[in-house]
């Protein structure tokens, strides 16, 4: 009920703009609301406001302070608050064009349907100077309830203006992290995956493709470390809840780092998350990263019960060694999840 209550106010929204959603149950329109409104959320992507000494736009920088977190590790884990501005634009060394974007279609089932074979297509980022003799860690990136593989700009229409790739070869070029793989899928486990409307449920799925077919395929056709020490999934949203609800509590033995912006309504709360990974010690939590903004009328409840008091009712998070919460100033929109794949990219891999 407290979810219900939380959410009336874009029902309201609804009402006074006319829209009629053809369903009479307030369970129903409370669905239908809060995918309109991480669809509005995720329509503003492209509206990323950056700044820079030139005059540019900028993206809007949060009013905290940055969070350090002391780790047990010889150096400490810094989270940011803001991504630095040159962090938009592409190294200028011959080596940042390098890297790329391409488009892969891999055999798969529609899980929550009738199980019968179909095709789909993912977008994955290759490092600059990509060697297939060398062995790459691998992140796998989700997308939101109205998006698809290319939500997170991950696409080879405009691969130059991805600012997931720019990050990427920032970090790369300047020596912060080793060069990783990057894979962005489409979460949702049914034939009808290409409709941005269709049965929500096909999310739930996802767990069964991601281990039976497309981890299978990447390790198969790209130059990887088939092993969960070097596999990490991260997700906005309805990417965030199934990084939750299937990454930690459905494919533990696949990853071992995590990665929730935004977590929708349905993750798991910390008890039940805190349950199922007490109980597979033999499955270590290499790190679990949770980034959400503090003005995000849909995620924010649901975010924390999903993370925020995990590391007090689980022995097996820290905070600092293998966890992390943070909150900034910000909604449900790229703003927050962009700086949360750049926090996310810089400690992942770091143990191995």
């Amino acid at each position: 009920m407290y979810f219900l209550k939380k959410n009336r106010f874009i029902l309201q929204i609804i009402k006074e703009k006319g829209v009629n959603l053809k369903v009479k149950s307030l369970f129903q329109r409370t669905f239908f609301a809060l995918c309109l409104g991480i669809l509005c959320g995720a329509c503003r992507s492209s509206d990323v406001e950056l700044s820079d000494s030139t005059g540019k736009k900028d993206m809007k920088k949060s009013e905290n302070t940055p969070l350090v977190q002391d780790s047990t590790n010889a150096d400490a884990l810094s989270f940011s608050d803001s991504i630095p501005s040159s962090y938009f634009k592409t190294p200028d060394t011959p080596l940042a064009d390098g890297s790329i974007i391409k488009k892969i279609d891999y055999n798969t089932k529609d899980y929550y349907g009738d199980g019968g074979e179909i095709t789909k297509s993912a977008h994955i980022y290759l490092p600059a100077g990509y060697d297939g003799t060398r062995q790459y860690d691998v992140l796998y990136l989700l997308h939101g309830i109205g998006g698809n593989e290319s939500e997170w700009g991950m696409s080879t229409l405009n691969a130059s203006a991805s600012i997931v790739k720019k990050i990427m070869d920032n970090l790369v070029e300047e020596g912060t992290i080793e060069p990783f793989i990057i894979v962005t899928p489409n979460g949702r486990s049914s034939r009808h995956f290409a409709e941005t409307n269709s049965d929500y449920n096909s999310f739930y799925k996802f767990g069964e493709e991601l281990r039976n077919d497309l981890i299978p395929y990447i390790d198969s056709h790209f130059s990887t470390k088939p092993d969960r020490n070097y596999r990490a999934v991260a997700g906005l949203s309805m990417g965030g809840m199934q990084t939750i609800n299937i990454g930690i509590c459905e494919c533990l033995d696949l990853f071992s780092y995590f990665g929730a912006f935004s977590a929708a309504p349905t993750s798991y709360q910390s008890t039940r998350i805190a349950s199922y990974v007490d109980s597979h010690p033999e499955y270590q939590v290499k790190y679990f990263y949770n980034l959400c903004g503090l003005e995000d009328g849909v995620a924010y409840a649901s975010a924390s019960n999903a993370a925020k008091l995990l590391a007090r009712v689980s022995g097996s998070f820290e905070e600092g060694r293998n966890f992390t919460w943070q909150e900034v100033h910000g909604g449900h929109d790229f703003g927050v999840w962009y700086l949360g794949f750049y926090n996310f990219a810089r400690i992942i891999f770091k143990q191995n």
